[in-house]
């Protein structure tokens, strides 16, 4: 594996899917000794726990499946 002019990796894709690394996902780099460790941030919620909490508390009663889904999609 190259580091690229532009200072990027790919992670190889069996890698990506084992730990759940998907397009957008935030991640945080540590140098250990001679290493470099790679994690998602420690601390912060994933997409979808910040998903949900954003969504907390918008849906009323009431309201139609149809409002609560274009809810869930941003519409």
């Amino acid at each position: 594996m190259r580091i690229t002019s532009k200072g990027q990796v790919t992670i190889p894709q069996d890698m990506r899917l084992r730990l759940g690394l998907l397009p957008h996902t935030e991640v945080e780099f540590e140098v250990v000794g001679n290493a470099v460790k790679i994690r998602r941030p420690s601390g912060k919620p994933g997409r979808g726990r910040a998903l949900v909490e954003r969504l907390r508390g918008t849906a009323k009663p009431g309201m139609t499946t149809d409002e609560i889904m274009a809810l869930t999609r941003g519409e």
